[in-house]
């Protein structure tokens, strides 16, 4: 009846061929293309190593991906385990649509992982001076890290937006630095501030175009260790974006203006990163 209709696929080739055999797949024909593709290589490779790699197509069952959830879970956060369903999720769907196997997307019947809270951890003033102190380009520190730091906070760029500038997109009569390919896949102009460009100005010139010449290994090193130094615990890099975001909102109290600033695309992850105190609050309803 299905033949006669047009419609019957063969379970041979979902019963020939493994998981670990599509993530291959994928892994050659269609991560490369995208954006994130290194970090989707390495985590496709992780995938491939694993006992649901082994799998059948036609052996991948909602009970055996909710098994590879809670194993999962034993190992890793819940948020990575999030990102390992989503990447599976995608590529069932692209095997079917794309490559014609007749697979259904199991892991879209099994229990998602709780959402993690995200980070609330923001730098004070205080911890902002003992920061900056530590990292103070004397002796044998380097000169990039501290302008750097004081760039993010300024600016609540992305560390890899900050690693990818170039002085080429920076003009400083206009206060403006433009990025040209962002996470988002848009490209976006950031105003600067006055600290920040002042920043910019008492920088040295790195003779390979970067304004940052870094590398993001080095950079969470020399992070990290100044974070030691100055007695300050529970802070990544990335908490600067947060401190950031916070802190031009009292200044850009219009979403649409913050949004242009941060780049942020949706309301819904903007205040993932927005976290006014509430005693803030209170002083604004005077």
């Amino acid at each position: 009846m299905e033949v006669d209709k047009g419609v019957y696929q063969s379970r041979t080739a979902a019963e020939q061929t493994s998981l670990g055999d599509i993530l291959q797949r994928y892994a050659e024909e269609v991560t490369p293309s995208k954006k994130g593709a290194k970090e989707e290589t390495i985590r496709l490779a992780a995938l491939r190593k694993m006992r649901i790699g082994k799998f059948a197509l036609a052996n991948l069952t909602p009970a055996v991906v909710a098994s590879f959830r809670d194993e999962r879970l034993k190992a890793v956060s819940a948020g990575t385990v999030i990102r390992d369903l989503a990447v599976l999720s995608s590529i069932l769907n692209h095997a079917r649509r794309e490559w014609g196997f007749p697979v259904a997307n199991v892991v879209e019947s099994i229990r998602k992982p709780r959402q993690p809270q995200g980070r609330e951890r923001l730098l004070s003033d205080e911890e902002e001076r003992a920061l900056l102190d530590a990292v103070a380009p004397i002796g044998r520190r380097s000169p990039w890290v501290q302008p750097i730091i004081v760039f993010a906070l300024e600016t609540a760029m992305r560390r890899g937006e900050l690693l990818a500038l170039r002085w080429e997109h920076v003009n400083l009569d206009k206060r403006t630095a433009l990025l040209p390919d962002t996470k988002n896949g848009s490209r976006r102009v950031v105003p600067l501030s006055s600290r920040a460009v002042d920043t910019l100005r008492g920088m040295p010139r790195s003779i390979d175009g970067r304004v940052f010449p870094i590398s993001a290994p080095a950079l969470h090193l020399r992070f990290k260790l100044a974070c030691k130094r100055a007695g300050i615990t529970g802070l990544h890099f990335h908490d600067l974006r947060h401190t950031a975001t916070t802190r031009l909102a009292d200044k850009l109290t219009n979403l649409a203006e913050l949004s242009a600033v941060t780049g942020h695309k949706s309301l819904q992850m903007l205040k993932r990163y927005y976290h006014p105190s509430a005693e803030a609050l209170a002083a604004k309803l005077g």
